[in-house]
């Protein structure tokens, strides 16, 4: 476990002094309140982009890519999101294996509780669990301090009840958040990710454009984001992540990329 106290962001620090700043402008002059407000609204207006803007780095820490040593090691995270799937996840752990290709499997809790013993394959065969929220709700971004905690705690503690390891990584819904989320984290001992690139492949059917995604951002340091859970189609009905895994798999073997798990690069 980590010992480190949350330690708030410039922007942050610079939102708690300038609604400091003006309580004292309405309180010693009250005709500026006008000016009062318009600052704190901007400022709000500001983190509220800080929030929807996943690979941000304005509200708190968040692994964009890969430390510098893994960089330097010429390797590449994989990370699969939105399962367990028990009809996508299992063709997925086997192309994986044919690769010989570790992934950190960011799983939703109550998806991993309907299907314990999938999610328990995937450590079997070498791979990581990490934390995607107990529900993966579309308001989560919307939750206080306490909505969150309670959100991630109960995920973490599913995941480790079935898998017998506690996640090191948290990604969020969609990536979006709030500037509550961090303090969270930080009292969790979990530290966030987002990706380098990413296929939109829940949205687009079309394999070869989410591939064409991918394989641009393939180099040293990423993290490629796929998913399992709530994957989208391709006109003959496959899921685009087993259209796609094989092609970026095979890519980077051949740019001398090794994959690796969020935690192994650490």
């Amino acid at each position: 476990m980590r010992s480190v106290r949350w330690q708030p962001t410039l922007l942050i620090r610079a939102t708690i002094v300038l609604h400091l700043l003006a309580l004292v402008t309405v309180i010693a002059e009250p005709g500026r309140w006008r000016w009062a407000l318009g600052a704190v609204l901007a400022n709000h207006a500001l983190l509220m982009l800080a929030g929807l803007w996943p690979r941000s780095h304005w509200l708190g820490p968040n692994w964009t890519r890969l430390p510098a040593a893994a960089t330097a090691r010429n390797e590449i995270a994989l990370t699969i999101d939105d399962g367990p799937d028990p009809i996508v996840t299992p063709q997925v752990l086997d192309i994986l294996d044919r690769y010989a290709v570790r992934a950190s499997f960011f799983c939703i809790g109550e998806k991993a509780a309907r299907h314990p013993d999938l999610c328990r394959e995937i450590v079997r065969r070498g791979h990581a669990v990490e934390n995607h929220s107990q529900h993966h709700r579309h308001h989560f971004a919307l939750s206080g301090r306490s909505g969150f905690m309670r959100e991630l705690q109960a995920a973490q503690d599913t995941l480790a009840a079935i898998t017998g390891q506690r996640p090191l990584f948290f990604r969020a819904p969609a990536g979006l958040r709030n500037p509550f989320l961090d303090p969270v984290l930080t009292r969790l001992d979990l530290r966030l990710v987002s990706w380098s690139a990413r296929g939109f492949d829940t949205r687009i059917g079309d394999a070869e454009r989410v591939k064409k995604k991918l394989l641009q951002g393939l180099r040293a340091g990423a993290i490629l984001l796929l998913h399992d859970g709530n994957a989208a189609h391709t006109p003959d009905g496959i899921p685009v992540i087993l259209d796609v895994l094989p092609a970026v798999l095979a890519a980077a073997s051949t740019a001398n990329l090794r994959f690796v798990t969020l935690h192994q690069a650490l």
